[in-house]
């Protein structure tokens, strides 16, 4: 995809009209920016570079991104990325979340129940492939189910060829289509991880700040036939870290981005999208931590699940707080005015554009119609537990797995088969109470959006009120077994519909109805959209060329910046925080949570050295999915582990600016510091600095 119009190239990129010299971008990895990067920074970007950085970057199915820092399988994520390992790794008495864990021999690491990590290893451009399967004259419908078939064979040959984990990605919105082959560890150890008090610094009140003093970090061992993985592809950790002004890349796994939807779209999501969003994770949140205040040991149990929704709240607040920017949204009509006159210029006679933006604007109108029957039943908002998704696939498993690979819905493919199936027989534990608290809490959300006359209410609760369904279903089912979910499993069709696990009657009983409102979103949003944004996409390209990044995936991608500081209400803030930072705040509000500081800290005080940079920020171009991801220097050494972004950067959802806005990162000269020093973590250290 190359420039065709270098005038038209500098107009617009995702949203702000900037220079093509700008740091915006979640670049592919088989299209990088090259030549920004040799025009602005001196830069070569080189095919051994980026191919070491692909192998040494690792996705975690938990939600983030990591990467291996050592030749015998180590790898540096998140604390919070680590959460969901640390809290199925816990129990009554043993609390790792919260107070911390290091192996300091092999043998001493835990292996965790459900931890999949998956590193990139190819990327194949199938979009003649996908594309050729939809005919013209095709009904939105067949059109959809054509092009699920097609990427379903694609990733099963695939997967028959290599045995590697074989995803087809769709990009641009449905303009480019690539196969993504992963190699995949499922044998994933913990081998250390600090107290959440020093991790989260801060709480929930400095999330999405800056400064920060955060030692949000964790490191993870991959196995292979029970003997740690040989990486010869790693990132060499970085002694000294990044110093003001220098080029820094984060190689990661963004989520998902919104610039390159239309106005339309986007307006939807400020008025209907969000607010709905918003709505339901105040309920959860709150039902949490209500459950949390009961005893310390609910208050673990219950630990992660407040910090994810309570996270992805004040995420979702800050895009709707841009979204109701107007100079958000003028930037928005500006660009998107600016692709309508590059394809006026490229087609005049064609109405295209027009009729793209008149389609997408169309499906907002029926979107609204059923959006909030599709989040409760079929994404299953209405169902907040682990147990209700549980049922749902072994339900949805008897259908869909008699049926050829290709014809089943997209979760249920071969390639992702064996992933499925590892976390659904996940031996993590489930506590009871805590399912009943989410479910009574996600059942009355139901009521309250859906109304107690409706159908849909009536048979979920089944004569009774969302406390008293929630205690018969959780109290009722075996599914918290995981030997009952395989047998169900392995017995098919059959044995789900003999069963009387009220869980699994209640999946069956929505699971038409369900399905019926995914089929319609399917047809009546997904495939007109995708086809509009592909027509849009075709544009883009010929005008733009590949100087546009495509919206995020959860898939690698290349990001780039500097390392500097920025200003806010005259205060200018130095691009890095330091170990006596994190002191003098918690003494100056009194060593209060969430500015408590562990004992270990506060005991070691003396020997550390205070002056060490602690946290730094960056304009590289980073959102969620983005935590844990390496930050790397020139050399492609780590030089930090990308945790957060600061609230200016909230918007980067849908615009990209580097005035204020920064990825907040752990800086990699604390870590070794407070390893070295305050755990002790010798043996970790060694192998960090291969010393």
């Amino acid at each position: 995809m190359r420039v065709r119009n270098l005038a038209l190239a500098a107009v617009v990129l995702g949203g702000f009209a900037m220079p093509a010299t700008s740091d915006e971008g979640m670049w592919l990895l088989d299209a990088p920016p090259r030549d920004l990067l040799k025009k602005k920074y001196d830069f070569d970007l080189t095919d051994p570079w980026l191919q070491k950085a692909m192998l040494s970057s690792v996705r975690l199915n938990s939600g983030g991104s990591g990467g291996f820092v050592s030749p015998d399988g180590l790898l540096v994520t998140n604390h919070h990325v680590a959460a969901d390992a640390t809290q199925k790794l816990s129990k009554p008495g043993l609390d790792l979340y919260n107070d911390g864990f290091y192996a300091a021999t092999r043998d001493e690491e835990l292996k965790c129940p459900d931890l999949e990590i998956n590193v990139l290893q190819n990327i194949t451009d199938v979009t003649k492939e996908v594309n050729a399967a939809v005919k013209p004259e095709m009904k939105p419908g067949e059109a959809f189910a054509a092009r699920r078939a097609v990427m379903g064979k694609i990733e099963q040959d695939s997967l028959k060829a290599t045995g590697l984990r074989s995803d087809v990605v769709t990009l641009y919105n449905g303009g480019a289509y690539h196969l993504y082959r992963y190699k995949k560890f499922t044998d994933v150890r913990l081998v250390f991880s600090p107290e959440k008090a020093i991790a989260s610094f801060g709480g929930d009140v400095d999330n999405f700040e800056f400064p920060r003093m955060n030692l949000d970090v964790a490191f993870f061992r991959a196995y292979e036939n029970d003997k740690p993985v040989h990486t010869p592809n790693y990132f060499k950790w970085s002694e000294t870290g990044p110093q003001e002004n220098d080029l820094v890349f984060v190689t990661g796994h963004p989520g998902t981005t919104q610039r390159l939807e239309t106005l339309a779209r986007l307006k939807h999501r400020r008025d209907h999208t969000l607010p709905y969003t918003l709505y339901r994770l105040r309920t959860l949140e709150a039902a949490l931590s209500q459950y949390g205040m009961q005893s310390p040991e609910k208050a673990r149990q219950a630990a992660g699940d407040q910090h994810s929704v309570a996270n992805a709240r004040k995420a979702f607040s800050g895009q709707l707080q841009g979204l109701l920017d107007p100079k958000i949204i003028e930037q928005k009509a500006t660009a998107e005015a600016a692709l309508g006159d590059a394809a006026a210029k490229l087609t005049p006679d064609s109405p295209v554009y027009k009729n793209a933006l008149a389609q997408i604007a169309d499906v907002q109108l029926k979107l609204r119609e059923f959006e909030k029957p599709v989040g409760l039943l079929e994404t299953g908002h209405a169902f907040y537990s682990p147990l209700f998704g549980i049922a749902r696939h072994i339900v949805r498993m008897g259908d869909e797995l008699p049926k050829p690979s290709a014809e089943r819905l997209r979760e249920y493919r071969d390639s992702n088969l064996e992933s499925l199936k590892f976390g659904l027989f996940s031996p993590a534990p489930i506590y009871p109470e805590l399912e009943r608290a989410k479910l009574t809490a996600s059942l009355t959300f139901l009521a309250e959006n859906l109304g107690g006359d409706s159908e849909v209410v009536k048979l979920v609760l089944a004569g009774k009120n969302p406390a008293a369904r929630a205690d018969e279903l959780v109290n009722g089912t075996k599914l918290i077994d995981p030997a009952e979910r395989k047998r169900l499993v392995e017995g098919g069709k059959k044995a789900v519909d003999a069963s009387t696990d009220p869980l699994i009657v209640l999946a069956k009983s929505i699971d038409a109805e369900a399905r019926k409102l995914r089929t319609r979103y399917e047809t009546e949003v997904e495939e007109p959209e995708r086809q509009a944004y592909a027509a849009l996409s075709d544009l883009r390209f010929k005008a733009f060329g590949s100087s546009v990044a495509p919206d995020a995936t959860f898939t690698l991608r290349l990001a780039f910046g500097t390392v500097k500081g920025y200003e806010v209400g005259g205060e200018a803030l130095p691009f890095h925080t330091t170990l006596g930072d994190a002191f003098k705040k918690s003494a100056d509000l009194g060593g209060k949570e969430p500015f408590d500081l562990p004992k270990r800290w506060l005991d070691g005080k003396s020997k550390l050295d205070l002056t060490t940079p602690f946290n730094f920020v960056s304009t590289a171009d980073t959102i969620g999915g983005n935590s844990g991801s390496p930050v790397l220097n020139r050399a492609g050494e780590l030089v930090g582990v990308n945790f957060d972004r600061n609230r200016h950067g909230l918007v980067r959802n849908f615009v990209y600016t580097d005035v204020q806005a920064r990825h907040i990162a752990v800086h990699s000269k604390a870590v070794l510091e407070a390893l070295r020093k305050l755990y002790p973590a010798d043996p970790l250290v060694k192998e960090l600095t291969g010393k």
